[in-house]
């Protein structure tokens, strides 16, 4: 069979996805079973894969499905308990504050924040945490969504402190085999790693900072009552300050401290300047925007997930402790990532299984404690206490937040094992190489010397499937680092491209659309934020790229192990 054919037969799953959810507008509840039943099949009758694999690979899935709805449950029942508290109508005048505009509101809460949440935790917890935050303060619910996507592009690459580069990257790659090539040259694995990591914060930090300005274009363009490109233009330079108070030092961070604080860092300096830089109307247009009048909207903007009027009782909480929680939920979030001790405690709280149904490597384990659910969960009974709420208040909250699990439940069940038999499908009778590498070999054997520009769309194309950076770099980080062999380029370059392609692919990965989209309500049309992130996206994978082709034909940029 030709590499042409096997690469279409291995991108049809994805086809059937776009076709039905962005073309034909179906809900992922419809969509996603058919997906899972081509992938499956595919599988099966090209690929050669057995039954039993297909079957652990679905198991698999369902037990990664479960730590996912895990994140999502956390998610909401914070923000629920903090309506029940008050704290949510504190945070909202708190925002407001700082200043009435939706636009200013968009770069502090969503960019700002929200990169620092992904820093300290990854795995989509930014989307779940501030999609939620904005409706709260008044933004349409699929506005919401399509901003809390964005989110997963710049700060991607070093969320969950360092994870998509310490574990995806070292993962992806051929370990003793290419720390033995970096030995012979005097060089080592430590050198060539802290070098991925400064080109793919260098990266990021070029395009990124554009990023602020585009979520701020997009939200008066499709959510503005005059649908204007233009009110956001009026933002353009306060948008590129925010932009520039992250990358900088987050930049710097990547470059001199390595992978672990980049976006950390970045957030937390940039907050500390735009903030104070907001309130004294510093580069911000005189005149505010907002959107039209809820009744107004229409009806697809609005998810289930509808925040609470107070009420004319509810008592006052102080703004510096309604952030309390959140700045307790940040906390320890990085607490658990750098403390060995810490972390050891939560991750010794799992279960799961090893070698699903006799197939090696084919495991999943829901580590409680250490995924972002349980400790959102444990923030919340200390909200309780901190807030002086009554327990039936946190029963609400978690009865609300537990029927919303039903319907995302239903899809990422479906979903998720999908994605795990196109990555497990390498181990098969055909002895052909998995699904993903398929598309990706077809793709660098088509476009030779000028593939550079297209590596970072391949890494997108797996983290879509994957819905993970660090999936898709311990999918494809081996097959760039080839191709640059192959080429006679800079493998640290293309595996960098692939470590940025793939956190921007994130931002139309269709199960971090679905799970952001369960934290506000919005099950069922799943295929409207793709069609609005797509434009993100393809900014980022090809502006990346095209830096990708200047750093290595034009400034000759390489590295120990080229030629």
């Amino acid at each position: 069979m030709s590499p042409a054919l096997l690469a279409l037969l291995a991108a049809a799953p994805i086809l059937v996805a776009a076709v039905l959810l962005v073309g034909l507008n179906w809900p992922a509840r419809r969509a996603m079973p058919v997906v899972y039943l081509t992938a499956a099949a595919i599988a099966l009758s090209v690929w050669g894969m057995s039954i039993n694999r297909i079957l652990a690979s679905t198991v698999q899935g369902v037990i990664i499905t479960i730590s996912v709805l895990w994140i999502i449950f956390g998610a909401i029942m914070l923000l629920n308990t903090l309506q029940n508290s008050g704290a949510i109508t504190t945070i909202r005048a708190g925002f407001t504050n700082i200043s009435p505009d939706r636009r200013v509101q968009t770069l502090i809460i969503a960019w700002l924040f929200g990169c620092f949440i992904e820093g300290a935790s990854g795995f989509g917890t930014p989307a779940a945490i501030a999609a939620p935050l904005l409706v709260a303060i008044g933004f349409p619910a699929l506005g919401a969504v399509m901003i809390g996507m964005m989110i997963q592009s710049t700060p991607v690459s070093f969320g969950a402190v360092g994870t998509p580069i310490l574990i995806g990257v070292k993962n992806g790659l051929d370990f003793t085999a290419i720390s033995e090539r970096l030995v012979n040259v005097g060089s080592s694995w430590e050198t060539f790693l802290r070098l991925i990591t400064s080109e793919v914060a260098v990266g990021h930090a070029i395009v990124g900072t554009l990023m602020p300005f585009l979520m701020v274009l997009m939200l008066t363009r499709f959510f503005g009552k005059n649908k204007s490109w233009s009110e956001g233009l009026a933002m353009a330079p306060f948008a590129l300050f925010t932009g520039v108070a992250f990358t900088v030092p987050y930049a710097l961070t990547g470059i001199f401290l390595g992978p672990e604080f980049p976006s950390i860092v970045g957030a937390l300096v940039g907050l500390a300047i735009v903030v104070p830089a907001a309130k004294a109307g510093f580069l911000t247009p005189k005149q505010s925007w907002d959107f039209a009048p809820q009744e107004e909207w229409p009806k697809v903007w609005f998810g289930s997930i509808v925040p609470k009027a107070p009420a004319a009782d509810e008592k006052k909480i102080s703004l510096a402790m309604a952030w309390v929680p959140y700045l307790l939920v940040a906390g320890i979030l990085v607490a658990s990532r750098v403390s060995p001790q810490f972390k050891g405690m939560l991750t010794g709280v799992a279960t799961g299984m090893k070698d699903i149904m006799g197939e090696a490597g084919v495991s999943a384990s829901i580590q409680w404690l250490y995924l972002p659910g349980g400790i959102l969960l444990f923030v919340c009974l200390l909200t309780m206490f901190l807030h002086k709420m009554k327990p039936a208040q946190l029963v609400s909250a978690a009865a609300d937040a537990s029927k919303t699990l039903v319907g995302a439940g239903f899809v990422l069940m479906f979903t998720i094992p999908m994605v795990r038999i196109l990555i497990n499908s390498g181990v098969n009778t055909a002895e052909l190489a998995s699904m993903p590498v398929a598309m990706a070999s077809f793709v660098a054997e088509s476009f030779g010397s000028i593939y550079p520009i297209f590596a970072p769309t391949v890494g997108a194309l797996g983290a879509f499937i994957a819905g993970s950076n660090t999936v898709s770099n311990m999918m494809l980080s081996q097959f760039q680092f080839e191709v640059a062999n192959a080429l006679s380029i800079s493998g640290a370059i293309l595996v960098a491209l692939q470590a940025i392609g793939a956190a921007a692919g994130n931002m139309i990965a269709i199960h971090n659309v679905v799970a952001a989209s369960a934290t506000v309500g919005l099950l069922g049309q799943e295929g409207r934020t793709p069609r609005m992130t797509i434009i993100p996206t393809v900014y980022y994978v090809f502006a990346v790229g095209a830096l990708g082709m200047v750093a290595i034909y034009m400034l000759g940029i390489t590295d120990p192990l080229v030629g």
